[in-house]
């Protein structure tokens, strides 16, 4: 099979080993009572993930926080740290976006997560967020996924395509389930910052694959407001039901179930 020369130049590397991991500890597997995707550390007790990793779409209620957990750096055996999540802000208009439109669903698709206790630099740096805008260009994503599920898998070299209006964000990078929740780096001046999350996958017929996402800063800047105001967002529930293999979560989504 031909690929174009920007396809080719990307390179997959599986983070196997501890010391592989070494810079990327802030990129974890988030486990959930419905499956696993990826988070990152954006700060001390903050996770930044997809918001239909954490939700029940089909009762709109956020899955019980007390069966989750995040495992910073997970690779194998070793793990930077784990943690509990003690409380959940999701995205303005995220639960009322499963209503709507596809380019708002993915547009809101966005949860902030408090961990039950801090996350020591000794253990895992937080990433910023990439606030300035975006250019065509290389980026790097960071995931967890199918077949690779106990460790990460850095793709550099993958491109940001596009992003359209309403915020939406394109990218040919290599996504599966579990990449759910999953960040985009850009290179910004020799610092790594989060520009995107990964959403879904666009599944067009004939078409090149692309990871989907969306623009963070006012985003995650409301989010971090209502988490600093111990704004609810969305109800708790105990009551979440199972996401089985074969059964659709989200439309074209990336949550790994067991």
């Amino acid at each position: 099979m031909c690929l174009p020369t920007a396809a080719a130049a990307q390179e997959r590397d599986r983070l196997d080993h501890r010391g592989e991991v070494l810079g990327w500890e802030g990129v974890g597997r988030l486990d959930t009572s419905i499956g696993t995707c990826t988070g990152t550390l954006i700060a001390r007790d903050l996770v930044l993930t997809a918001a239909h990793c954490v939700v029940d779409e089909a009762t709109r209620t956020v899955l019980p926080i007390d069966r989750m957990r995040f495992s910073a750096g997970l690779t194998h055996d070793f793990t930077a740290a784990i943690r509990g999540v003690t409380r959940i802000v999701l995205s303005h208009g995220y639960l009322e976006s499963l209503d709507a439109s596809l380019t708002e669903q993915v547009r809101t698709d966005l949860a902030l997560l408090r961990l039950d206790s801090p996350i020591f630099s000794t253990e895992a740096e937080p990433f910023r967020i990439h606030d300035r805008a975006m250019d065509a260009g290389s980026v790097i994503l960071v995931s967890y996924g199918r077949g690779r599920n106990t460790s990460l898998q850095r793709e550099s070299g993958c491109r940001h395509k596009q992003t359209y209006r309403g915020g939406l964000m394109s990218f040919d990078c290599d996504v599966t389930f579990g990449s759910s929740g999953a960040p985009v780096f850009v290179n910004d001046q020799g610092r790594l910052r989060i520009v995107s999350v990964v959403s879904m996958m666009s599944t067009a017929p004939n078409a090149e694959k692309e990871a989907i996402g969306m623009s963070l800063p006012v985003a995650v800047s409301a989010m971090m407001r209502d988490m600093r105001n111990d704004a609810a967002r969305a109800p708790v529930t105990a009551g979440a039901r199972r996401v089985s293999v074969g059964e659709r979560a989200g439309g074209a989504r990336f949550i790994k179930v067991d």
